[in-house]
């Protein structure tokens, strides 16, 4: 059986120990333990597998409670339905919120493009203003 250590999994999946012992931490992976003390890290195919799943789920902008519910359904292949219908609702929560994020987005970047608009009027206004100020009257507002 392949077995993995904490750093040829940070290294294959490009991330640091720490995110390994932090999912480690949040029971998302549960490595066994070898060596003296049990202080060496040994992770399982299946170990593996879950970690390549978090960090999808991840991607995906998942939280770590619903990778964890979604991960944990992999673990019993009884009812195949099921875990792909609760998939299904994940991504369709996931999806209404960042729909909402993206209009919330959008409103905040026409109230931008409003403001950098006044800006450059009343920018254009001052500028306009001051060429036709004459320059002693320039030199007397700068003081």
């Amino acid at each position: 059986m392949a077995t993995y250590t904490i750093t040829e999994l940070a290294r294959e999946f490009d991330i640091t120990a720490r995110a390994i012992r932090f999912y480690e931490d949040q029971g998302l992976i549960s490595p066994t333990r070898d060596g003296p003390g049990g202080r060496s890290r040994v992770y399982t195919a299946r170990e593996r597998t879950r970690l390549k799943l978090t960090l999808r789920g991840k991607r995906l902008g998942l939280t770590l409670s619903e990778i964890k519910s979604l991960v944990d359904m992999y673990e019993s292949p009884k009812d195949t339905s099921a875990q792909i219908e609760r998939f299904l609702l994940v991504l369709a929560e996931h999806r209404e919120k960042l729909e909402q994020q993206r209009e919330d987005i959008e409103m905040a970047l026409t109230e931008i493009s409003a403001h950098e608009e006044t800006c450059r009027r009343t920018l254009g206004e001052h500028s306009k203003a001051a060429q036709e100020m004459p320059a002693a009257d320039v030199l007397r507002r700068a003081s």
